[in-house]
């Protein structure tokens, strides 16, 4: 197979821990051809989505007991060209958040790219999963939400709640993610930070106080669980985001957090989000991650596990 990965600078990507990268080794071992490119080489040309390509060989980390060994260099780029993805079998989406103007502009480009390509996740299903917002659609399994700009009705839900978690909607990798109480005399100055004055509407939730347990990343491949792990806060942090230092720690999928996937799966299906990475908290869903979710290599280094391969062979399998 032809495999796409459309990337940040590969020169960014830490190969011990991006998600990005087991997958292209994943390719890579499996014997497919791999290329790379940015959302700014993204191209229409007569009707049709074009990219300048670049062929790409990586050398695997090795693990070595509980941890990865990079080789140095560990990849090689060789010359590019402008080449139409329709050639491709596969383009994955893997641009980090967050979605600003430009990104959605790269997803109209990608709406452009002929079948029998498999994009994805699906651009047309990233422009619908804001990955904060889409959770509010499964009322059953998430913590009791608002999403307003209005500081009197969020601190009325501090107030009842005696504690919140404020999120901006477009955040990632835990940024700017706030521990809201109602005795916190900064509450008024937080919310209009955060809101920038009153002008743009952000997410807050009710405090789960199981997270000083951990935040469970849980990934799905085409609707189905494959693997997960759990993130640990640590030290005064709140927040269990591997970004901000959470400890990682292996763990199983709980009976309530299949019924979870179980619930989330069809529709995530059914909007083109094959690769989703689901965050549960207390056995409730607090977001779900469609445009570069991560976790893969901290899954397999804890269990022992090859879901880049089990990604990549499921892909052959869906594309043919």
């Amino acid at each position: 197979m032809k495999i796409t990965f459309i990337v940040d600078p590969i020169s960014r990507l830490d190969p011990a821990h991006d998600t990005s990268v087991a997958l292209m080794e994943a390719a890579q071992n499996l014997g497919h051809q791999v290329w790379i490119t940015e959302v700014q080489q993204l191209t229409v040309i007569g009707g049709e989505a074009w990219a300048q390509l670049y062929p790409v060989e990586l050398k695997p980390v090795t693990l070595d007991g509980d941890k990865y060994l990079v080789p140095s260099p560990w990849y090689q780029i060789k010359p590019g060209k402008m080449t139409p993805l329709g050639e491709m079998d596969a383009v994955f989406m893997r641009k980090d958040p967050p979605v600003t103007v430009p990104y959605l502009y790269a997803t109209y480009i990608l709406d452009l790219v002929k079948p029998p390509t498999l994009v994805l996740n699906s651009s047309q299903g990233i422009r619908t999963a804001n990955e904060k917002m889409y959770a509010l659609q499964f009322s059953q399994v998430i913590p009791e939400t608002i999403v307003t700009q209005d500081k009197s009705v969020i601190r009325e839900f501090v107030e009842n709640k005696g504690a919140a978690v404020l999120k901006p909607l477009g955040g990632k990798a835990g940024e700017g993610i706030l521990f809201l109480s109602e005795g916190d005399r900064n509450l008024n100055s937080l919310v209009e930070i955060s809101t920038k004055q009153g002008q743009e509407p952000i997410m807050v939730q009710m405090y789960l106080p199981e997270a000083q347990q951990g935040d469970k990343r849980i990934i799905l491949l085409n609707g189905e669980p494959i693997g997960a792990v759990n993130r640990v806060p640590t030290g005064k942090e709140f927040r269990g985001n591997m970004a901000v230092g959470g400890r990682v720690e292996k763990t199983e999928i709980t009976p309530r957090e299949l019924a979870v996937c179980e619930y989330v799966g069809p529709k995530l299906r059914a909007d083109g989000l094959y690769f989703v990475g689901l965050d549960v908290i207390g056995g409730y869903l607090t977001e779900v991650n469609v445009t570069s979710p991560t976790g893969v290599r901290e899954i397999d280094r804890l269990n022992q596990t090859k879901l880049g391969e089990q990604v990549i062979d499921w892909l052959c399998r869906y594309s043919r």
